[in-house]
């Protein structure tokens, strides 16, 4: 079984980037791949999915400011995030997809990635 690691959050002003990496223990070539957050105090939330076949969706609150990406070469998915706001606040997860969405791994550390205004 593939494992995910999330690196790459941190503490940046409103409106600024952060990428964040989700580095897998093997080839991603045939997994979907999803980015999740956590705010705090609220329920975690996908916020980012990448199909195998390059099939993206975004949640609406992260649309035209979040690009999650893949390299299979480097087995990794990344998520550019621009334009940050505080309510990015959160840490931040991925995890394997199955093709209805469901949760595959038991879910790592995660990234914290803290948005000040």
């Amino acid at each position: 079984q593939v494992q995910l690691v999330e690196s790459g959050g941190g503490l940046v002003q409103a409106g600024g980037s952060l990428r964040l990496s989700c580095a897998a223990s093997g080839s991603i070539f045939s997994i979907n791949v999803g980015w999740y957050r956590q705010a705090p105090g609220k329920q975690r939330e996908l916020v980012a999915s990448i199909s195998s076949g390059g099939r993206i969706n975004y949640a609406d609150s992260v649309k035209g400011r979040f690009m999650i990406s893949r390299n299979n070469a480097l087995n990794t998915v990344y998520l550019q995030m621009s334009s940050l706001k505080p309510e990015d606040t959160g840490v931040y997860y991925c995890n394997r997809m199955s093709n209805g969405g469901i949760t595959l791994n038991f879910w790592g550390q995660g990234t914290q990635v803290t948005v000040s205004s």
